[in-house]
Formats: structure tokens, C-alpha cells, sequence
């Protein structure tokens, strides 16, 4: 029996503790409809690079976070991050060897089945219907992927997270 020790948990907590601030920070109304879904890529990324150390868990409490944050039902962006981990989880293997163009497609369906899911949760609760604006986050997101995968697998490979 082998002991794995884990190093640079601090990197990870402190990449999302990023995300969870970009997400929050405020915008000018004409760009708040860009914003990219910040955790989610986060969250995206530590589920596909270090699927053992972050997981549905993780996702979970950052999205009970991200609710908390702002001021969504709770349980809401939890639940909907926890799926997205699940099958990115799941799909791993194949999604580290697409070439960056095709992982940022991927991406794209999850980050928009993550908002699909909020979307839901808010007709369930009685939100009104949004516009087409509504999935601008995901294309925002599928476009700063290539950025967001080489600046996290920058800070995993230089504090050895493992």
C-alpha cells in the first residue's frame, strides 16, 4: 500500500477563491451579460486535470458559495456545478487528449448545460424568461478557455499540484 501525498491544495483553494471574486465583481451594465461563467471554468479544469483531488464535492461547496455570493437560491449553482464536475469527471480522459479548439467546444456544452440548469431552476421558482443574451456567458467562456487551461496547467505544473 502506497501513501499519495497531495501538494499545492492551496494553488487549487486559491484558484477558486478567483473565480468565485471575478464572478462577483461588478461590471458596467453593457459587459455584464459577457461575463464569463469564471467557476465553472475553474471547476472544469481541476475536475479534468485532477479528477481524485477535485471533485462533485468541491463543486458542490464553491456553487453553495457562488450561491451565497449571489444571492441565488441555495442549492441552485451547487447543484448545477456538481452535475457539470460529474460528467466532466466522467469524460476526462477523452477530453485531455482533444487538441485546445475542441476541449473549448466541450466546454461550451457544459458551461451552457450549466446554465441550462440554472435556467430551469429559475422557472421552477417563477423567474421571468431571459433573452438570447442569456447564453452569451457560455460563448464568453468557450473563448477564454485556451487562456484559462494554459493559465491553470501554468500554476499546477510550477506548484507541482498533484
Amino acid at each position: 500500500m502506497s501513501i499519495v501525498r497531495h501538494q499545492g491544495g492551496w494553488a487549487i483553494a486559491l484558484t477558486l477563491f478567483i473565480a468565485l471574486l471575478l464572478a462577483i465583481v461588478p461590471l458596467p451594465d453593457w459587459l455584464t451579460s459577457l461575463r464569463p461563467e469564471w467557476t465553472v471554468l475553474t471547476i472544469l479544469y481541476w475536475s479534468i486535470a485532477l479528477p481524485q483531488r477535485v471533485g462533485v464535492g468541491i463543486a458542490w461547496i464553491v456553487g453553495l458559495l457562488l450561491d451565497v455570493l449571489s444571492g441565488t437560491l441555495l442549492g441552485q449553482r451547487a447543484l448545477s456545478l456538481a452535475v457539470v464536475s460529474y460528467i466532466a469527471i466522467r469524460i476526462h480522459q477523452r477530453i485531455r487528449n482533444y487538441p485546445l479548439i475542441q476541449q473549448a467546444l466541450v466546454i461550451l456544452v457544459l458551461v451552457a448545460l450549466y446554465q441550462l440548469l440554472n435556467l430551469w431552476f429559475d422557472g421552477i421558482i417563477g423567474h421571468p424568461a431571459k433573452g438570447w443574451s442569456y447564453w452569451l456567458p457560455s460563448l464568453t467562456s468557450m473563448i477564454l478557455w485556451p487562456w484559462v487551461f494554459l493559465l491553470l496547467r501554468r500554476v499546477r505544473r510550477r506548484y507541482k499540484v498533484n
